[in-house]
């Protein structure tokens, strides 16, 4: 997986695009304490609920988005952020056509 070019202005939201019916990733940044990942969404597409072992940080990046963090919902548009607990049930469900930057903090 290729990663973004360094010492760069990065047009986030433009390094990922929409795919029909489907959700996109693109891997921005990996190192020992963390990753960061580009997602594109499809309206009505969704990651179902799972964990993750480390704390998580959403940032909405362009149109809105349903996260569920231990069963409690959270309406999140472009500009909103919420950091998803480690080792908490979370899920992702796209409202409109939607891209998320996810970085990932390892402990």
């Amino acid at each position: 997986m290729t990663t973004a070019p360094k010492s760069e202005i990065l047009n986030m939201a433009g390094l990922v695009e929409y795919n029909d019916g489907a959700v996109v990733s693109r891997q921005i940044t990996k190192a020992d304490g963390g990753n960061v990942t580009l997602f594109a969404f499809d309206k009505d597409q969704e990651l179902s609920e799972h964990t993750a072992p480390f704390d998580a940080l959403v940032h909405v990046l362009e149109g809105e988005t349903e996260i569920t963090i231990s069963r409690k919902p959270f309406h999140l548009k472009t500009g909103d952020a919420i950091i998803m607990p480690a080792n908490e049930p979370h899920a992702v469900k796209a409202l409109t056509r939607f891209k998320m930057l996810l970085t990932m903090i390892r402990k």
